[in-house]
């Protein structure tokens, strides 16, 4: 069992910033790929952004790209996501999701492992 655990998230004024962290622990995940997700009240849970098991590569969905930043750090065993120029359109719970795959995956089914989420608050 691979047990996340998200940290980071809180209120923050549109054009603010938040890092948001995700710590593994258990049969770690330092060998797979690892995302984060984000769902808003009322909506679906959409993909955010995805890193490979080496961290060279990433994946970004485009309401995100450019402003967002995945990195990861697997002696660690911790990801993170760097959110600059926040939206209040990006208010949500942001989850971070352990892949079964070393490789970026977009899709959740693609995921076998969750964290409990951590909320995100944009104010404009």
């Amino acid at each position: 069992q691979v047990q996340l655990v998200e940290s980071g998230g809180g209120l923050v004024q549109a054009g603010g910033s938040l890092r948001l962290s995700c710590a593994a622990s258990g049969r770690t995940r330092s060998t797979y790929a690892m995302g984060w997700f984000r769902q808003a009240p009322g909506k679906e849970r959409e993909f955010v952004t995805t890193i490979s098991w080496s961290g060279d590569s990433t994946y970004y969905s485009d309401s995100v790209k450019g402003r967002f930043t995945i990195s990861r750090e697997n002696a660690k065993n911790t990801i993170y996501l760097q959110m600059n120029s926040l939206k209040p359109e990006d208010t949500a719970v942001y989850y971070c999701a352990a892949a079964r795959s070393r490789f970026t995956v977009v899709t959740d089914t693609d995921y076998a492992y969750w964290g409990q989420g951590t909320q995100v608050t944009v104010s404009s």
